[in-house]
């Protein structure tokens, strides 16, 4: 039978998405740039330029993260489902940054219709973390179509279905794993090692999201014009020669799916990266920019409705027992473990 928790689980997703579209991030105290101020003075004492160095440092914060959820979703369940479903909707709706991201990129494409560009490098740090200070206004709207691709994934899509399958533990672990590639998983030379723990765990707990990310980016292609089939084919073609197993995945799709081509030269702080092409289409244009935010809204949406339903699909857990093994009298059924008195579940 389904469980009363799982279903308390779904009905805190759908309400943390709900508070999520109202509101978006919280502008102050949000709790995941307090984690991201707990990890850095952390690191003040983890740091060495080396892999096992960065290991302690990821697994000591990601291990806080798991028994804190878990102690937090056991003493929510004693409550009760009321309970359990307001601390996931707490969770999801500082965990899930969707609604900012499909902001903040409709916020760049009006400053780039009105060629501010000046604002539109000041606004991309927002997105993700290239130099803005080398882009014109077709490198800043490829920018942001590529983050906005990405992110898709990454901000809304993978912390949703690990609510779905892992709930509160698993959303604060991913999260966790998430702000941390994004603060040491590059490749600087402080990083280069030191970050390499966080980058792969990172890539672990992304895998299956992002290709979840790609499927759904298919299945939306047509809301903005484009063709599932389109979408599926710059994946198979392109996303291998990504350098990252995931967003390769994600960008790709959305490149199908928009008919444009992305990737190229790719100027972060501490390198230029030349990646490869994905999606044989057109350079993206502002348009396509504007495209790509619905694109990412209706996946969003998707998403949301994927995650509700595999929560709430989920079973409790308890062993069913024949019907035909029911005790005369008492009428209840032995199941296995039963030895002279009743098991608690």
């Amino acid at each position: 039978m389904v469980s009363p928790i799982m279903r308390a689980r779904a009905a805190g997703i759908a309400a943390g998405l709900l508070a999520d579209a109202v509101l978006g991030d919280p502008q102050r105290w949000h709790p995941v740039a307090g984690f991201g101020g707990a990890a850095a003075r952390f690191e003040r004492i983890t740091y060495a330029d080396s892999r096992w160095a960065g290991t302690v440092h990821t697994g000591g914060l990601l291990t806080a993260l798991a028994f804190g959820g878990v102690a937090a979703e056991r003493a929510a369940a004693r409550r009760g489902p009321l309970a359990t479903a307001t601390l996931t909707a707490a969770t999801t709706f500082v965990a899930a940054g969707g609604t900012s991201l499909s902001r903040v990129g409709a916020r760049l494409s009006h400053l780039l219709d009105r060629d501010d560009v000046d604002g539109g490098r000041l606004l991309l740090p927002s997105l993700c973390g290239r130099d803005p200070s080398v882009l014109d206004a077709a490198g800043l709207t490829r920018a942001a179509t590529e983050s906005i691709a990405e992110n898709t994934s990454d901000a809304q899509v993978a912390p949703l279905l690990w609510a779905a399958v892992a709930g509160v533990p698993g959303l604060l672990v991913y999260r966790g794993a998430n702000t941390l590639d994004a603060m040491i998983g590059n490749r600087s030379p402080r990083y280069a090692r030191f970050g390499w723990a966080a980058a792969r765990f990172d890539d672990v707990l992304n895998y299956v999201p992002a290709r979840a990310s790609g499927v759904l980016t298919a299945v939306c292609a047509p809301v903005v014009g484009g063709s599932p089939t389109a979408a599926l084919r710059a994946w198979r073609h392109d996303a291998r020669r990504h350098p990252s197993p995931n967003a390769g995945v994600a960008e790709a799709a959305f490149a199908g799916a928009l008919g444009v081509r992305l990737g190229g030269p790719t100027q972060y702080a501490h390198e230029l990266e030349i990646r490869p092409t994905l999606g044989d289409g057109r350079s993206p244009a502002v348009a396509d920019l504007r495209r790509a935010v619905r694109l990412s809204r209706a996946v969003q949406t998707a998403a949301g409705v994927l995650a509700v339903v595999v929560s709430a699909a989920g079973r409790s857990g308890r062993r069913a027992c024949p019907r035909e093994l029911r005790v005369p009298v008492t009428g209840r059924r032995p199941c296995r473990g039963d030895a002279g008195g009743s098991r608690r579940r």
